[in-house]
């Protein structure tokens, strides 16, 4: 009985030591390649850049929208916030990037190890983990750029100059 308590006790301090992460991809087929970014500078400057680079990665160009930006100034918005702690090293304890259309939410990914105190796995590499939500969040990506055929070169170069 006194082993089944110690295991049950245990089972119930490591659950607190829980790493989650959550996404919602967006699912609505987006007409534009542009992401509009909009700028957290709160946020480390290396997480905004690897975001940056995840998407434009995916076939997004993206844009970076000043801090006062509101998430309807583009077509397609996302805004993005983490944190990081210091336990023997710094690691990224919280990421969410959000994803907007029309000013409604269409997609959100979310990293949370900030209950993850006597987790080892807490020290990740904050980049991979950027391109590893942005591949959950956006799995389409933006494909392939439509590539001109014979026809619309022949148009583009017979075209007055």
């Amino acid at each position: 009985m006194k082993k089944l308590g110690v295991a049950a006790l245990a089972a119930v301090g490591l659950s607190g030591c829980a790493i989650h992460q959550n996404v919602t991809p967006v699912q609505v087929r987006m007409e534009d390649r542009v992401i509009c970014v909009i700028d957290n500078p709160v946020v480390r400057k290396g997480f905004s850049d690897g975001y940056k680079r995840a998407l434009a990665s995916k076939g997004y160009e993206v844009r970076t929208l000043p801090t006062v930006a509101l998430i309807t100034d583009c077509a397609v918005t996302s805004t993005y916030n983490a944190t990081w702690r210091w336990d023997l090293a710094l690691y990224m304890a919280y990421a969410e990037i959000r994803v907007f259309s029309a000013g409604k939410q269409i997609g959100e990914a979310k990293y949370d190890a900030t209950h993850g105190s006597g987790s080892m796995g807490k020290f990740i590499d904050a980049d991979k983990k950027v391109v590893e939500l942005v591949d959950q969040l956006f799995p389409g990506g933006a494909g392939a750029p439509v590539a001109p055929t014979a026809a619309t070169a022949a148009t583009a170069a017979s075209a007055p100059q």
